[in-house]
């Protein structure tokens, strides 16, 4: 499952650019959510979709 979140990955490899998309969405989230101190998670995968779950800390307050 992590490698959903490498730049480029393609989890069906028979998907072209024809169908639109570079495969960095996940990589970007995943980044993203790092830098502020989260995570990014899959919680369910079905033939209908899947379901990500990015958590960011709150922060501290001054």
């Amino acid at each position: 499952r992590e490698s959903i979140f490498q730049p480029f990955f393609r989890l069906d490899k028979s998907r072209s650019r024809a169908y639109g998309g570079a495969g960095l969405g996940l990589a970007l989230v995943w980044e993203i959510a790092a830098l502020h101190g989260g995570t990014v998670e899959v919680e369910a995968n079905s033939e209908n979709g899947t379901v990500m779950l990015v958590t960011l800390s709150k922060g501290a307050t001054t």
